[in-house]
Formats: C-alpha cells, structure tokens, sequence
C-alpha cells in the first residue's frame, strides 16, 4: 500500500525541486506568520512557478480574514487551500465559495471526542486532515508530535483524509500501515531545525512512504 505525499513548509526553491522530483503529490506553502515555515504569498509564488500541473499546490493558513485569503489566491492561485485554525464549518464554507478552490480542514485529534467532533465537517469540506492536538502554546501544526493513530482504525469517511502530525521517514510506513491512510502530510519530520527542510529527508520520506 502506498499514499500520495504532502510535504508542507516550503519555503525555497531547491526544497521545492526535491519535493516535486521526489514525487510529491502536493506541496504545502505556510501562510502563518507565527510560523518559522511561513512565506509570503508573493514568495510562494516565485519559489512554485515551475511546478507542474501534477502537483496541487497547498495554501496553509489559521484563522486568515477575506484579505489575505484573497491575496493568496490572487498571487498563488492555490489547488487547494488548508484551514488549519478554528475555522468552524461555516467559516469553511464560506471560503469555499469565495475562492472556489478546493478546501481542506484540519482537525487536531488527541481522544475519541475529537474524531466525533470532526464529522461536522464533511458536509462542508472537501478534504480533512488529521493532525495530533498542539501542546499548550505551541503552533496549530508542525509540532513533530503524533496522536493515536488508533483512533482512526475504525472510523470511515464520506471524504478523503490525510494523515499527519510526527511523521518522520522512519515512522511513515508503519503510519500508513496501521491507519489505512492513503495522503500522508509531512513539515518537521523532513527538517534539519524548524523552518530549515532538508532535500535529502524529503527525498527518504518520500521513498519510505512508496514503501508501505
């Protein structure tokens, strides 16, 4: 079993070639100011331009108002845009509609309660990840940290999913293995230090995923 890879952070052109020829399905660009992974949208436009059309371009942003989300589009002109605040299932659609792009919302998941919570979602995204619940003051995502991918193992979806939250090269076959997942998202566990990602962890990842 394989799955299709996002790697999420990008913030150069050399991490993007390695994503893009390492066979990256999507490639995540961080709109999050807070972020040490975050860029502009005028950057990520520049650093992206020679990625091809096989590859969905992912726009990350937590809690963005109407401006930036247009700004983005206009500049990046995403394939997909990814909510990864507390966007509730009315602000999801919402930006649906006004950017007419593909939306995918994140949800952090620590216990059962929080897969029941997500299902409020389904009818309003068109993508969902799941990524492990941040510490106390930490990022919305990027955390390195993973949950119980357990608490998938049962759980069927009427949209397709991605798995994330500490997925490292060592750890992503046996992620793909235990939940089913077949979209993998990966920013930290592909970095030298925060922010800093490493063509040649891109490239193991990517190859440990086509391993599963």
């Amino acid at each position: 079993m394989t799955a299709s890879v996002k790697i999420c952070g990008l913030r150069t052109p050399e991490t993007v070639a390695a994503a893009v020829e390492g066979g990256a399905a999507f490639i995540g660009l961080n709109f999050y100011p807070p972020s040490p992974r975050s860029v502009t949208p005028e950057v990520a436009a520049q650093i992206t331009a020679g990625v091809p059309a096989t590859v969905s371009k992912v726009a990350l942003v937590v809690d963005a108002d109407d401006a930036l989300i247009d700004r983005i589009a206009e500049a990046l002109a995403p394939d997909i845009v990814q909510l990864h605040g507390k966007e509730t299932p009315e602000r999801v659609r919402e930006i649906r509609t006004r950017t007419g792009r593909t939306v995918m919302k994140v949800l952090s998941i620590a216990t059962s309660e929080d897969i029941a919570r997500a299902r409020a979602y389904e009818a309003v995204a068109d993508i969902l990840m799941f990524d492990a619940k941040p510490p106390p003051g930490g990022l919305p995502g990027g955390n390195g940290l993973p949950f119980d991918w357990q608490l998938l193992k049962d759980a069927r979806w009427s949209l397709p999913w991605f798995l994330a939250g500490g997925l490292t090269p060592a750890n992503v076959a046996e992620a793909i293995r235990s939940t089913g997942a077949t979209r993998v998202d990966v920013s930290s566990g592909v970095e030298d230090r925060p922010g800093e990602k490493s063509p040649e962890k891109i490239r193991q990842f990517l190859a440990a995923a086509g391993r599963s």
